[in-house]
């Protein structure tokens, strides 16, 4: 029944007040069309699409990558570094790199470079010290073992006079017991590098010559007579020659 004025018996229903408006069996059906429209012509759902059984594969390929890395840390590590290194390049910073950072560290001595260096400069100068401590230690060995020779032929040359006396006496002309021991004393001496000086006639050097008597006149002077011979061991003068000067013939 309808009221007058073509009024609609039931004016609040969606089909009296939008003409454009669907009934729920006419919603429903809508929704029905939807969803066929999305499958396929096979009947397949569309791509993209997930069902249970995709899902459930998903997650057993996610739990076994996530079993992977808990077996291998340092894969997960890595991953996670490319990862961090990744999202900083796409927010547009630079990441850092140890080897870069340590190269440009090389430049800079560390405390134990530096402490190194000290040490080596410590060892070269003690073996300096000690090169030179053993050449000083030698020279003095020989310098006093050449001391001692001499201290031990200056000793001796008491015996070298008497026996010079005993020659120019003429006690030594005839082999005997004093000839024999003449002679091995006077190559003792010998072979301690001992040598006489001072002959009749040699120039006078006041470096190895003791005048006790000058007779010379003129600016000449020589050696004219001996009184006791000198001695001396390589450029070490034992004892000058005491002398008399005369000039020259």
């Amino acid at each position: 029944m309808s009221l007058g004025n073509d009024m609609p018996d039931d004016p609040g229903a969606p089909a009296n007040t939008d003409p454009e408006g669907a009934s729920p069996n006419e919603a429903e059906a809508a929704v029905d069309e939807a969803r066929l429209a999305q499958e396929t012509p096979d009947g397949d759902a569309p791509e993209g699409a997930v069902d249970g059984e995709n899902v459930a594969e998903e997650l057993d390929d996610i739990d076994a990558e996530v079993d992977g890395l808990q077996d291998d840390p340092d894969v997960a590590v890595e991953s996670a570094e490319d990862d961090a290194a990744r999202d900083l390049q796409d927010e547009g910073q630079t990441p850092v790199d140890d080897g870069a950072g340590a190269a440009a560290g090389a430049g800079a001595a560390s405390p134990v470079e530096k402490q190194l260096e000290e040490m080596t400069a410590d060892l070269k100068r003690v073996s300096a010290e000690y090169t030179n401590y053993r050449r000083r230690a030698e020279r003095d060995r020989v310098a006093t073992f050449e001391l001692a020779k001499a201290q031990v032929a200056s000793d001796l040359l008491p015996m070298a006079d008497d026996f010079d006396l005993a020659e120019k006496h003429g006690d030594l002309k005839e082999e005997g017991p004093l000839k024999v021991f003449s002679d091995k004393f006077t190559k003792l001496i010998a072979d301690l590098g001992v040598e006489k000086f001072g002959q009749e006639g040699d120039a006078f050097d006041p470096n190895f010559h003791e005048a006790v008597q000058d007779m010379s006149s003129g600016d000449e002077k020589i050696v004219a007579t001996v009184l006791r011979a000198g001695y001396r061991m390589g450029d070490r003068v034992l004892r000058t020659a005491m002398v008399v000067i005369g000039d020259p013939e």
